[in-house]
């Protein structure tokens, strides 16, 4: 299944860079069971023209999943998303989803939400991100 160039979109004022919210809704759609392993992602130019960006926005940031290992890049066909290959033991892995749970916990707190409020994001998260 191909995912099409119009299922994006970017905000420039947010304060997050463009080719940053493409990786995260690229990412989310994997997460989410939208963008599966063999899935063909939109070219760079119809990616760039759909969206209203320079086309090096959209390079960048396949570039960077592609660095990543989330796609790999297939001759005459574009950008196809990678089989998930877990790296490690649980445990491991545990340890490398540690450093960003922390982030989350202090961005919430840092924007006065008590931890059942935070706990309430995440579940919502979990729901929404379900395969």
């Amino acid at each position: 299944m191909a995912i099409k160039a119009s299922q994006f979109e970017v905000h420039p004022s947010a304060g997050v860079p463009i080719y940053l919210q493409i990786i995260g809704q690229i990412n989310a759609m994997i997460a989410g069971g939208h963008l599966n392993a063999g899935d063909m992602l939109p070219s760079v130019r119809q990616m760039a023209t759909e969206l209203g960006v320079n086309a090096m926005t959209i390079s960048k940031a396949y570039s960077r999943l592609e660095a990543e290992n989330v796609v790999e890049r297939v001759r005459g066909k574009g950008m196809m998303v990678c089989k998930a290959i877990p790296a490690g033991s649980a445990r491991e892995r545990m340890e490398e989803l540690k450093p960003l749970m922390e982030q989350a916990i202090v961005q919430g707190r840092r924007l006065g939400l008590s931890d059942e409020q935070i706990l309430a994001v995440a579940n919502k998260l979990f729901r929404e991100y379900k395969p």
